[in-house]
């Protein structure tokens, strides 16, 4: 009985420590053609929830974007620096809970947050109702 209860204490342990988090620095992808960077996200951890905001933007043209389409606080506030993935709560392997920006469009989704089989890689989604659009996001180091 001893054996089992060791073996399971040092499964759930090791389990726990080997897991990926999500929180870090994220490169972005254009949607269009799938391959051009766009951007850096900082996924962290705030009051026991997630969010995301831009730190870093590729494009020269747009580092020093306004949020014109934003709303309220958020409006003609820099886009670089803006906290565009607010309030996700881990629920099993996702993140959800909570909503994504996309400061272009000026429109707020419900999000979804996961890694996938490969943890330098997430799967962000955004939804309207039932329909969703996924994007995959590169860890960066």
């Amino acid at each position: 009985m001893h054996k089992i209860i060791t073996f399971f204490a040092i499964f759930f342990i090791s389990t726990s420590l080997f897991s990926q988090s999500i929180l870090g620095k994220w490169m972005t992808i254009d949607a269009q053609d799938g391959a051009k960077a766009k951007s850096i996200v900082e996924i962290y951890e705030q009051d026991g929830k997630v969010f995301g905001k831009i730190v870093e933007i590729f494009n020269d043209e747009d580092k020093d974007a306004l949020c014109t389409k934003c709303e309220g606080d958020e409006y003609n506030q820099p886009v670089l620096g803006l906290v565009l993935i607010k309030n996700m709560i881990k629920i099993g392997k996702y993140y959800k809970k909570g909503t994504i920006f996309h400061p272009e469009h000026g429109k707020k989704f419900r999000c979804r947050l996961k890694l996938t089989e490969d943890p330098d890689v997430l799967q962000v989604r955004g939804y309207v109702a039932f329909l969703y659009a996924t994007q995959y996001w590169l860890r960066v180091d």
